[in-house]
C-alpha cells in the first residue's frame, strides 16, 4: 500500500530516522508510538509528503488515494462546514466545482456540453450524488449539529473545528488514512463513534495517539519508533506493552531455561488472544494474534519513569466532606449544590461537560479560588499533593532542576537526595542542570510529579495529569495511582487511565446537576447509555 524506502532525516546533529525501511499493507490499522521527540508526527508528515526526507523516498500503490487529518484550523475559515468536509476528496471536489462553473455559463457551448457529460460520468462513478448526505452523516456522528452544517467554519469553536477536519479526512472512503492525535478534544461518545467507524473501515489506517484505549480498540499493529528506526509488531498497544515487558523480565532472568521462556510466551499469547477474541475489535481482519511468531516478541528499550507515591502518614477516617458547594464563572454555572463525602481509599474520577468546572472545583478545594456558596473540610490527618492543569507559574525562574525541586523539600535538602527524585523522572547527569524555564510540556509535568512525590501526601488531586506526557510516562503514572493505598481525586480524558484507576465517578454534567456512582468508568458509560 505505502512504504518508506531508506528514509533518513536529520536536523543538525540530531538524527530522527536512519535508513528506515517499512511497509504498511492494505486493510490494517497501525498505531505509531515512540517517546516524546522520537519523531511520530514528523514521520506521518514524511508519509503524507508534507516533509521531504534527507535521503530515501515514500511510494504508494498507483491509483490509491490518501487522506490526512490536518491541524491547520484556519485554512478553511471562509468555507461552509459541509463544503469543508467534501473538499477532503480533492478530485471529486474539483469535478463538482468545474461542473457547477460550466452550468453557470451564459454562453454554454457544444464543447461545454461534451465536457459536462464527461464530468457527470466521473461524478456518478465517484458516487457524487451521495457526497453531501455522506458528509452530513459524518458531521452528525462527530457531534456537529445539522443546523451548523452550512455555517462558515470560522463561526465554530476550536473543538468543533477539530471534528470538522476529522470528518474531512474520513470523507470519501480513502485508501489510506493518516491521523495525528484524532481523539484530541473529542468526548467519550464521539471517541466511541470514531472507534466504531475505524473498526468498520476496510482500508489502511496509520495513527498517532496517546490514548491507549483507542489504540487497543482500533490497532492491528504497532509501529514502534526507537533508536532512529521503526519496527512493526503484530497486535494492539497493550499486547506490545505487556509482551515487551515480559520479554524484558525474561532477559534479566539468566537462570530460566529457553524452554520455560518459550512456554511462558506461548501462554501469554494464548491468554491475550482469548481476551482479544471477545473484544470490540474481533472482526476477521483483527484476528492476528494466533499468527504471532514468538521471535517477534522482543524487549523494549524504552525507559519508564519510576512514579512512586508514598504517604508520610496514613489518613484517618475523615478525608473530605463537601456541602452545597456552588460556583459560577460570569453567567456560567460551573457546579451547583455539590454534596459528597470522600471515603478512605476512594479513587474518584470527576467528569463534566466543561473541563473548567472540574479545574475550578479543584482550585476551590486547594483554596486557590473561592466558592460562591457552600463549604468543604478536609480531615485533620490529611496532607494533599496537587497537580494543577496549568503549571506555568511554577517554571518562570531560571533555576536548575536541582534547585527548583529543593525548594519543595520540607526535610532533606541534600543534593543526592534531590537528584534521586529527579532520576526517578528520567532527569539524570547534565539534564539536572537544565533551566526550568526551558522545559517542554512533558518535562514540566514530570517535574511536578517529582514535587508531588516529595510531599508524600495521603490525598492526591490531579487535574488532567496525562496532558503532555508520552505513553511511557502515562503508563508509569497509571500504575502508580492504581497501586497507591491512599485517596485520589482526578480527571483525565484518557479512557484507559480512568477505567483502571477510578473506583467511583462524580459527573458534574452541565454544572446544574451531578451524578455520584460507585462504579468503574466503563460501568458508568453503560449506565448513561441505558438511561
Amino acid at each position: 500500500m505505502i512504504s518508506a524506502n531508506n528514509v533518513s532525516l536529520q536536523y543538525g546533529k540530531r538524527i530522527l530516522f536512519d535508513e528506515v525501511n517499512i511497509k504498511f499493507t492494505e486493510g490494517n490499522c497501525y498505531g505509531v508510538i515512540g517517546a516524546n521527540g522520537a519523531g511520530k508526527s514528523t514521520f506521518l508528515k514524511i508519509l503524507s509528503g508534507d516533509i521531504q526526507p534527507n535521503t530515501g523516498n515514500v511510494t504508494m500503490d498507483s491509483g490509491k488515494r490518501m487522506a490526512v487529518l490536518r491541524q491547520n484550523h484556519f485554512e478553511f475559515d471562509e468555507e461552509t462546514v459541509i463544503n469543508t468536509v467534501m473538499r477532503g476528496h480533492t478530485e471529486l471536489w474539483a469535478i463538482m466545482q468545474e461542473k457547477d462553473a460550466l452550468y453557470a455559463k451564459a454562453d454554454f457551448s457544444e464543447a461545454d456540453g461534451i465536457r459536462t457529460s464527461e464530468l457527470e460520468e466521473k461524478f456518478a462513478e465517484m458516487d457524487g450524488w451521495n457526497a453531501e448526505p455522506d458528509a452530513a452523516s459524518l458531521l452528525s456522528g462527530l457531534g456537529i449539529k445539522e443546523d451548523e452544517h452550512y455555517n462558515l467554519l470560522k463561526d465554530l469553536n476550536g473543538s468543533q473545528k477539530v471534528r470538522v477536519l476529522l470528518a474531512q479526512a474520513l470523507f470519501g472512503n480513502p485508501d489510506l488514512l493518516i491521523l495525528d492525535e484524532p481523539t484530541n478534544d473529542l468526548d467519550i461518545h464521539t471517541v466511541s463513534w470514531l472507534e466504531d467507524f475505524l473498526l468498520d473501515f476496510k482500508n489502511t489506517v496509520i495513527v498517532v495517539s496517546h490514548d491507549r484505549h483507542f489504540l487497543d480498540t482500533v490497532c492491528t499493529h504497532i509501529a514502534d519508533i526507537d533508536f532512529s528506526a521503526i519496527k512493526i509488531f503484530t497486535g494492539n498497544y497493550s499486547f506490545w506493552y505487556q509482551s515487551s515487558q515480559l520479554a524484558l523480565n525474561q532477559r534479566s532472568s539468566l537462570n530460566k531455561k529457553a524452554e520455560e521462556k518459550k512456554k511462558e510466551l506461548q501462554d501469554f499469547i494464548a491468554r491475550f488472544s482469548a481476551n482479544a477474541s471477545k473484544s470490540k475489535q474481533a472482526t476477521s481482519r483483527r484476528k492476528l494474534l494466533d499468527k504471532i511468531n514468538i521471535d517477534d516478541i522482543q524487549p523494549s528499550s524504552r525507559r519508564y519513569p519510576a512514579v512512586i507515591f508514598n504517604q508520610s502518614r496514613k489518613a484517618g477516617d475523615q478525608i473530605l466532606e463537601v456541602k452545597s458547594l456552588s460556583k459560577k464563572l460570569g453567567d456560567k454555572v460551573l457546579f451547583s449544590d455539590l454534596d459528597f463525602f470522600v471515603n478512605k481509599g476512594d479513587k474518584i474520577a470527576f467528569l463534566a461537560d466543561d473541563s473548567m468546572s472540574i479545574t475550578n472545583l479543584f482550585k476551590v478545594l486547594m483554596e486557590e479560588s473561592t466558592a460562591d456558596a457552600g463549604t468543604f473540610s478536609f480531615g485533620q490527618t490529611i496532607t494533599v499533593s496537587y497537580l494543577p492543569n496549568d503549571n506555568e507559574e511554577f517554571f518562570k525562574s531560571d533555576e536548575n532542576l536541582i534547585d527548583w525541586l529543593r525548594q519543595y523539600s520540607d526535610g532533606e535538602k541534600d543534593e543526592v537526595f534531590i537528584r534521586g527524585f529527579l532520576g526517578k523522572m528520567l532527569f539524570s547527569g547534565e539534564e539536572t542542570f537544565k533551566k526550568c524555564s526551558v522545559l517542554s510540556g512533558g518535562e514540566k509535568v514530570r517535574c511536578m510529579l517529582s514535587k508531588m512525590m516529595l510531599k508524600e501526601g495521603n490525598v492526591l488531586i490531579l487535574d488532567e495529569p496525562t496532558n503532555h506526557l508520552d505513553l511511557e510516562s502515562i503508563q508509569a503514572l497509571n500504575n502508580a495511582l492504581r497501586d497507591f493505598p491512599g485517596t485520589v481525586l482526578f480527571t483525565s480524558h484518557d479512557h484507559e487511565f480512568v477505567q483502571t484507576v477510578a473506583t467511583r465517578i462524580i459527573d458534574l454534567k452541565d454544572g446544574k446537576s451531578y451524578a455520584d456512582k460507585l462504579c468503574t468508568f466503563d460501568e458508568y458509560i453503560l449506565l448513561t447509555k441505558e438511561s
